[in-house]
């Protein structure tokens, strides 16, 4: 099975997004830079940056995500983002009326339920968890192996929390990987089991 990582950029006071669902500078890193990230040409980075961010995103084969990240992306039009395989979607309701059941996107009840569709899905490549949360629920589980980050230098100051609603404390290992890219911070951290 391949590792569980949960990840996303985040504000320096922990924040994935504002009070209205939006990222805000979050993700300015990701077209400030002159070496393209994918065939799109829309993502830009530095190159420290590129190197640590295209082999991640080629190791991930599922991503799973709540409802509310998949109703904000419209459910990225039935697509999987990134060139990502499969998408797991933790929620109590069933998939959105006249959604096209080919897609490849997996309607889950509960994140145990996802995290083991998602590595079924993945085999022996990245199951990646979004922050927030669903994400801090699965972290709360015990379920993450490994905690990334990309930290961009912006004050949000409230909004939606990284690590969702976690309300006990975790020690996580010193990070394996501090990088700095142009406006952001990479980061990595195994989570101790």
């Amino acid at each position: 099975m391949g590792a569980v990582v949960m990840y996303s950029s985040v504000s320096v006071d922990g924040f994935v997004a504002d009070e209205n669902d939006q990222p805000g500078p979050l993700f300015d890193w990701l077209s400030g830079g002159d070496v393209p990230l994918d065939d799109s040409g829309a993502l830009t980075v530095s190159q420290t940056s590129y190197d640590y961010t295209r082999p991640y995103w080629d190791a991930i084969g599922v991503t799973v995500v709540g409802r509310r990240v998949f109703d904000l992306t419209d459910g990225w039009d039935g697509k999987p983002p990134g060139g990502i395989a499969h998408v797991v979607v933790v929620t109590h309701r069933p998939a959105p009326e006249g959604w096209d059941p080919g897609a490849p996107f997996h309607f889950v009840d509960g994140v145990e339920a996802a995290v083991t569709r998602a590595q079924q899905l993945a085999g022996d490549r990245v199951v990646e968890v979004a922050a927030g949360d669903v994400g801090g629920q699965v972290f709360a589980a015990g379920l993450v192996d490994e905690v990334r980050m990309d930290v961009v230098p912006v004050v949000f100051g409230s909004g939606r929390r990284y690590f969702g609603s976690v309300s006990a404390p975790h020690l996580l290992t010193d990070p394996e990987v501090v990088i700095r890219g142009n406006r952001v911070l990479h980061l990595r951290y195994r989570v101790p089991r």
